[in-house]
């Protein structure tokens, strides 16, 4: 399920927007070097565009000073979907609720003032990449994914092993990628919660200005980045190793459990990882995973008769001979 999101992500955008810079050399007014100072700690600024995504948002007409001197004004509502970009930015110390006021316009038309609290939480950065991490960063989509991935498992494990079928980790094909994917999954969702925990500032300004290239990232984030790549890649290559390793039918059944492991990996390693111990459990997951695969999985065997490759000497599964 992860990867298939993360295919989802890579083939809607695979861009960067940038923070406004100045040129160098170029000297700047007062109101410019205020955008970007704003733009630097609030990682938006004039012309950037969202895209709402609560039921709607009320706007206000008049200016905001008279909202906050409580003074009789007018309101317009912007719907779910509509696309807004920020017209101009006002900072009024002498309000109580929210210092910062926001003017966004759908169309020439339609404008007015928001509180910047009341404007983020309805809205989403118009980007592909921005509103698929706001949508799986949703506390309810969480609960809905633990729920229905706790199901899923149970469900695919209980065919699995009733068919005593191949699964990774317990009884698995001889390849070491159904590991690695599982492995680089647990790790991606660890580094994920690592950056949530230890640098909000630059997962929120990647969440504004997202990108899929490693290159251009802090340290951080281009690691973690280069693991989401890597799980396409290795995700890949799976599926071909294990469609020519099993039936059909087999291999349709493995890539469900593998899926189901790595869905379970995502969400236990990017919750345990808020409270220090998905540390622990990624050292003790990867001991497991390379000791499981170097001792049970790999076939250190050829049979002397039909030459499939065999786990251990004795009956071969496939022809019958005894190999000693």
């Amino acid at each position: 399920m992860l990867v298939a999101c993360m295919l989802t992500t890579i083939l809607s955008g695979c861009y960067h927007r940038h923070a406004p810079v100045a040129p160098a050399g170029m000297e700047l007014t007062k109101s410019q070097m205020d955008s970007i100072s704003f733009s630097t700690t609030h990682h938006y600024t004039e012309n950037f565009n969202f895209v709402v995504k609560a039921d709607s948002l009320v706007l206000l007409l008049q200016q905001p000073e008279e909202a906050v001197n409580q003074m009789l004004t007018d309101s317009l509502v912007v719907k779910e979907h509509d696309r807004l970009v920020v017209a101009d930015i006002r900072i009024l110390p002498t309000d109580s609720i929210d210092s910062v006021w926001v003017q966004v316009a759908r169309d020439q038309q339609t404008f007015g003032w928001v509180h910047e609290s009341q404007l983020l939480k309805s809205v989403d950065p118009d980007d592909p990449i921005s509103q698929f991490i706001s949508t799986f960063s949703d506390s309810h989509m969480l609960i809905f994914l633990v729920v229905i991935c706790v199901m899923a498992v149970a469900y695919v494990l209980r065919m699995i092993f009733r068919r005593n079928a191949k699964i990774v980790h317990f009884n698995d094909i001889d390849s070491f990628y159904p590991t690695l994917l599982a492995l680089l999954v647990a790790t991606s969702a660890t580094l994920y919660a690592s950056i949530q925990t230890f640098a909000p500032d630059m997962w929120r300004h990647f969440y504004f200005h997202p990108t899929l290239n490693p290159f251009v990232v802090p340290p951080l984030l281009s690691v973690f980045l280069v693991s989401v790549w890597a799980i396409i890649i290795v995700a890949i290559a799976t599926a071909d190793v294990v469609r020519h390793k099993l039936p059909i039918g087999e291999a349709a059944l493995y890539l469900c459990g593998l899926g189901a492991i790595c869905a379970v990996n995502y969400i236990v390693f990017s919750v345990f990882t808020l409270y220090y111990i998905g540390y622990v459990l990624l050292v003790v997951y990867f001991y497991f995973a390379v000791k499981t695969y170097l001792s049970d999985s790999h076939d250190n065997y050829i049979c002397g008769h039909c030459g499939q490759p065999l786990h251990e000497k004795g009956i071969c599964p496939h022809c019958g001979a005894m190999n000693r």
